[in-house]
């Protein structure tokens, strides 16, 4: 069963949600906080975190920041009113998934979760499903390497932590060398549904996995942008 940690001080939003996602088989446990949301984040592994911006004590976007820099990849959907674009660009900016205007409906919220988590099955899950091609998910290149099976990259010898949406953009990318993606295509092919208007959302993720994996991240030789395109993955394979 997944575990979904829901956050909002709007106890009408907490419970029909609660009531929703349990109906639907998820396990549900909420916080009214952020700081509530941050000690119980901490504590129990979540599948999913649905955090709400504007919270008491902490805001949803420190408790963002804090959870990515306990290396917790938990997906965050964050949950932001029609007027917090500069929010929704900072959540964002500091490791979240995805976000969810207000208001909303169930179904909405529910069509995220199971999109997200056709991505992001755990390794475990995988193997015991006898997936068959599971000695030809690694990817080796120069820089780093990749393992869709396990969900790891490594840089050099070190493990780096990639939030669930990243590993996702770096996986898209591995998976079709050398052809100009748009940023309409990334978001299709990534976010799983259109998301028009919102390819900000695609170069800041391009942004954060370069910072990981690139050499050089102002002259990035991996993921290269393509100008009035897009991106293209144009990394080298080791051959060694």
């Amino acid at each position: 069963m997944k575990k979904v940690l829901v956050v909002d001080d709007d106890q009408a939003i907490l419970t029909l949600l609660e009531y929703n996602l349990t109906k639907e088989g998820y396990e549900v446990k909420t916080a009214i906080d952020g700081q509530e949301a941050l000690d119980t984040a901490l504590f129990i592994s979540f599948d999913f975190i649905l955090l709400d911006i504007m919270l008491p004590k902490l805001d949803g976007i420190e408790v963002t920041k804090k959870l990515r820099q306990e290396k917790v990849t938990t997906p965050i959907i964050m949950l932001t009113a029609r007027d917090e674009e500069t929010d929704k660009i900072i959540g964002l900016e500091l490791g979240a998934d995805d976000y969810i205007t207000k208001p909303f409906s169930p179904r909405e919220v529910i069509a995220r979760l199971k999109a997200i988590g056709r991505r992001v099955t755990p390794a475990n899950d995988r193997m015991q499903s006898g997936d068959s091609q599971k000695n030809e998910e690694l990817y080796t290149f120069q820089d780093f390497s990749i393992d869709l099976t396990n969900y790891t990259v490594t840089v050099g010898d070190q493990k780096i932590s990639l939030t669930p949406k990243e590993f996702e953009l770096l996986a898209y990318f591995v998976k079709r060398p050398g052809r100009v993606l748009s940023r309409e295509n990334l978001l299709n092919g990534v976010w799983g549904y259109d998301y028009v208007g919102q390819t900000r959302m695609v170069d800041m993720h391009v942004s954060h996995l370069r910072e990981k994996i690139e050499k050089d991240p102002s002259h990035p030789t991996n993921i290269q942008t393509v100008r009035g395109f897009g991106y293209k993955f144009e990394g080298k394979l080791d051959e060694s």
